[in-house]
């Protein structure tokens, strides 16, 4: 009887291992080819490969042979609509060959095993590999994929981590969140385990990237186990993922946001300065919080010359309720805020763009609205068991209705233009700031990283038809597709300087993950951070994607004036800097919108060739034209800095250097390394108010070299028309020659009318000019730099000798085509 068991028992064993681990097996037909998919049977499970473009192909498996049309409720994937794409198939002995004009796909029948190919038939990734596991295989936790690793192979993405940028030979888990629970160490955070903002997807320097479409938690194995070979798996659901050919990786990028959804414009003073403030009180000092500090803190700004366009209140401007303590949102003013609505006024009044206000996802009651109650009683909250829940339900729109209705309109009404979203990471799991739990069990875990999409989709929606003008939303935490809902930031990091460059890494990981509109806390969040780390975060700060200014260090506030004369001068001079180039930055987020391609570029992203780039941490391009390189060591009075390949401009003294070679930087404290590229070329305006004014000049800032071209882009700044092509393009192109720089700024070209406004010129390098003409007419020379400024705005020029720059004042407009040529 025992013997009898202990066989039956092996044969259980055998037959569970066998579902453990098994591939598809082989294929036994081409059950349905049906416009740009098709569909194999083998022994154990339906494969379907459906062609997205010629360069995209979409790679499902089920091994009970049904597709789950719904699994991810649209949040990454917002349209599976596709056109129809040319697939050409031909069956050989061994394999099925799926052929585009992009892309090759070899499906081998024994067992089956997917190849592709470039057009010209350089492979770009194999499952044929000499170990057991290969290809797709069934195993205990879910469908993995095991893809070989070619030698000098390397791979980035994954989303918001600030461990690593390239990620060969690492070992992954992608979920929501900083880590469970806090440290023990105040100042000891994991960088190792945050990943607020993970994406699973990646690319590969062979040519190609992988999207796995997933919501639940994946792991990926990028050659840890095995070097010659990475695997990648899902904790539950179908396999499905998208394979992308570039060969380079804007391309991939580009393909991999056309699936997600491309981030759109932010309104433009959006591209300013956003200040977060505590109101005079963090945790533990609320008492101190009043709207007398907010508007005192907004007139502040403005007597010190300090442009600021957003202001956001955060978490002590509200009651803490009965239950969830500072993770829940009651919607209601804590006592000390004395007619918050009038604070609104006085701050749009002194010119502030849009003001907003810190949530959480959960509801509670307070001392005057029963929210909490409400909502449950309405069924408008996530079920938990015993109506208990307290989550907004933002999965169902009646739920988010209900919730913008009852409890976003009571702070809205009163002047509240945007939101704050924090801890979207609380859904399914322990969240970061508390011991509560949110819901549980197999359905909360597969949704628990769709939640900050749903999250931040809400209000960015809401306040966009409320506002009458484009979304704005900041949140912390998202997924793939979280460039949709723009813009994050990478959590509250103490202010450390071992925080400094993890921070950078995250924000160029993200770039490499198709998120653009980034930003941090610019100075540290928790802890008082010495005036030197102040000084040089927020240098990093005011050069990223978004410029974000907030802390709760009490009474410091991350506010400029808290940490010496020096901290508030240099800060002064990189924010009004930015200002200046707000053309740029914005013309640069419209490319974004376009492409994919972040504002903020690792420097693999244009160089992927270049391995000295490859695993390069802490510097980045800013658009198309800057490089930044921050100094993140303290007391640092030189910097080593890599410039890639090409040539490259000292922007401070225009020192020209050579690229692909390492150099010394010396970085006095008021100096953050920034970098030109030859053929250069910056559009910059005055600093004025964004949201209330326009400019009526544009500089052009040009490092010339041969021939290079900029687009400045130009719309209303606010409304949504661009989407359906209102908007302007000024093309501008420089070619240089021995003797003469040919300089032409077209007529702004497009649906959107441009006001007038007129250009003057900055051209760095070379000697001084015999003559200046615009237009085949001689420009007037000026003798002295003080010449220049007094002869105002009529046109004439000066050549600056100790900096070797020529300053040029043009007589035409906006209004006609301008051509200059300067001849030595």
């Amino acid at each position: 009887m025992a013997e009898g068991l202990r066989h039956l028992l092996f044969g259980l064993l055998l037959v569970s291992n066998a579902l453990v681990a098994s591939g598809p097996g082989d294929i036994q037909a081409v059950v349905e080819k049906d416009g740009n998919r098709v569909r194999f049977s083998a022994d154990n499970a339906d494969v379907q490969l459906e062609f997205c473009t010629p360069s995209m192909v979409r790679v499902r498996s089920s091994w009970d042979r049904e597709f789950d049309e719904n699994s991810a409720l649209g949040l990454m994937v917002p349209t599976n609509e596709w056109p129809s794409v040319s697939v050409r198939s031909t069956e050989m002995d061994d394999f099925y060959k799926l052929e585009t004009d992009a892309l090759t796909i070899r499906v081998y029948k024994s067992p089956l095993r997917l190849e592709f190919y470039t057009s010209d038939g350089t492979l770009l990734s194999t499952e044929k590999l000499n170990t057991q596991a290969a290809g797709m295989v069934r195993e205990e936790q879910g469908i993995a994929v095991h893809k070989k690793l070619h030698a000098g192979e390397q791979v980035f993405g994954f989303g918001q981590r600030m461990d690593f940028v390239n990620q060969r030979g690492k070992r992954l888990e992608l979920t929501v969140g900083r880590g469970i629970g806090r440290p023990h160490i105040v100042g000891a955070y994991n960088i190792l385990e945050a990943n607020y903002s993970p994406v699973p997807f990646f690319m590969s320097t062979r040519g190609y990237g992988i999207f796995l479409h997933t919501p639940y938690t994946s792991h990926w194995d990028m050659g840890r186990s095995n070097p010659d070979s990475y695997s990648f798996k899902a904790k539950g659901g179908e396999l499905d993922y998208y394979f992308m050919a570039g060969p380079g990786f804007p391309a991939i990028l580009d393909l991999y946001t056309s699936v997600t959804g491309k981030s759109p414009l932010l309104p433009k003073f959006a591209h300013g300065l956003h200040v977060g403030t505590y109101s005079g009180g963090t945790w533990g000092y609320e008492e101190h919080t009043s709207t007398d500090y907010v508007v005192e803190l907004g007139r502040k700004f403005r007597e010190k010359g300090i442009p600021v366009d957003l202001i956001h209140l955060d978490s002590t401007w509200r009651l803490f309720g009965e239950h969830g303590g500072s993770g829940a949102t009651t919607f209601e003013w804590r006592n000390t805020f004395d007619e918050p609505e009038a604070m609104f006024d006085q701050l749009y009044d002194m010119g502030y763009s849009m003001v907003g206000v810190h949530v959480r996802p959960r509801y509670d009651n307070g001392e005057k609205y029963k929210l909490l109650d409400q909502a449950r009683e309405a069924g408008m909250v996530y079920p938990e068991p015993h109506d208990s829940g307290e989550f907004v339900n933002f999965f169902d729109p009646e739920a988010v209705d209900w919730w913008w209705e009852n409890g976003a309109m009571k702070v809205v009404s009163q002047g509240a233009m945007f939101f704050k979203t924090d801890e979207g990471s609380a859904f399914g799991r322990k969240a970061n700031e508390s011991n509560k739990t949110g819901p549980t069990g197999t359905e909360a875990e597969r949704l628990h990283n769709l939640f900050p999409l749903a999250y931040a989709k809400a209000p960015f929606e809401k306040f966009s038809e409320h506002n009458a003008m484009r979304g704005l939303n900041l949140t912390r935490e998202g997924y793939a597709g979280i460039q949709r809902y723009p813009y994050i930031w990478a959590g509250d990091w103490p202010s450390e300087w071992q925080y400094f460059k993890p921070v950078i890494r995250a924000g160029l990981n993200m770039g490499l993950s198709g998120v653009g509109y980034w930003s941090h806390n610019m100075g540290g969040f928790e802890h008082k951070p010495d005036p030197e780390l102040y000084i040089r975060w927020t240098q990093f700060g005011l050069f990223s994607p978004m410029a974000h200014l907030f802390g709760m260090d009490h009474p410091g506030y991350k506010e400029p004036w808290s940490y010496g004369e020096e901290a508030e001068r240099i800060f002064k001079q990189y924010d009004r800097m930015r200002y200046r180039f707000i053309p740029y930055l914005y013309s640069e987020a419209y490319q974004m919108h376009r492409t994919g391609m972040p504002m903020m570029r690792a420097l693999v992203l244009e160089y992927q060739d270049d391995e000295n780039t490859h695993d390069i941490d802490d510097q980045y391009l800013l658009g198309s034209n800057l490089l930044i390189a921050p100094v993140t060591t303290k007391g640092a009075k030189t910097r080593v800095v890599y410039l890639p390949e090409g040539t490259w401009y000292d922007y401070w003294n225009g020192q020209a250097y050579e690229g692909k070679r390492y150099h010394n930087i010396v970085t006095p404290l008021e100096k953050l390394p920034i970098f030109v590229k030859a053929g250069g070329i910056l559009p910059q305006q005055k600093v004025l108010n964004l949201g209330q004014e326009t400019a009526d000049r544009i500089t052009l800032e040009i490092f010339p070299e041969g021939e290079s071209s900029y687009d400045i882009y130009d719309d209303d700044g606010k409304s949504q028309d661009y989407e359906s092509g209102e908007y302007a393009i000024t093309d501008v192109t420089v070619k240089e020659a021995d003797d003469r720089t040919l300089i032409k700024v077209a007529a702004p070209r497009g649906k959107y009318e441009v006001p007038e406004r007129r250009y003057a010129l900055r051209v760095h390098g070379g000697s001084a000019p015999q003559a200046v003409y615009e237009g085949g007419k001689p420009l007037p020379s000026l003798p002295t730099a003080s010449a220049y400024e007094t002869h105002g705005p009529k046109a004439g020029w000066y050549f600056d000798q100790n900096a070797g720059e020529l300053h040029v004042n043009l007589a035409g407009t906006s209004k006609e085509a301008i051509t200059v040529a300067i001849t030595r």
